[in-house]
């Protein structure tokens, strides 16, 4: 694939999944965001640190798909290489990780408990996605470089060194 295709398509899979799945359910959930915001001591600025920590790494993570590995995280339009620089040397699944971050931040700068299990469920989702459909395709298409990637690199938990593999 074509870098311009790459980032064309990873940029209109980031506004139709994470856009959908951070943005529009909890904006659903809260009420179009009319709801008052926490009054909880430190709920409001520790949730914006969180959503915008995580847009960054969200960020960065598309943009290793579309630069570094020629393709997009859509299923349609996989990578031709696996992707394993930046913050993929800490966390294998940093998009899922940031995408559920953002959702957390949302639930504590609104206090929503809606928000809250609406993550807890996005996170059961996402985790079972990951170990049906995502682990068993990377290990078929890239073999031996993801198994070594896997056993080296967390899946949800980032480590705080870099992997230095490959």
């Amino acid at each position: 694939m074509r870098t311009f295709s790459a980032i064309a398509g990873s940029a209109l899979f980031l506004v139709v999944a994470p856009g959908v799945v951070a943005g529009l359910a909890p904006w659903l959930l809260t009420d179009h965001y009319r709801n008052p915001l926490s009054v909880l001591p430190g709920f409001v600025p520790g949730g914006s640190l969180l959503v915008v920590g995580a847009v960054a790494v969200l960020l960065h993570a598309f943009g290793r798909f579309a630069l570094e590995g020629l393709g997009t995280p859509a299923p349609v339009a996989p990578t031709e290489k696996l992707v394993v620089g930046g913050i993929y040397r800490h966390v294998r699944n940093p998009m899922y990780v940031a995408v559920l971050t953002i959702i957390l931040g949302q639930a504590l700068i609104f206090s929503s408990w809606a928000v809250l299990v609406y993550g807890l469920i996005a996170a059961a989702a996402m985790v079972s996605f990951v170990k049906i459909y995502e682990e068993p395709t990377l290990a078929s298409r890239y073999g031996e470089e993801y198994e070594v990637y896997r056993r080296a690199v967390p899946g949800w938990l980032p480590r705080i060194t870099p992997w230095r593999g490959q």
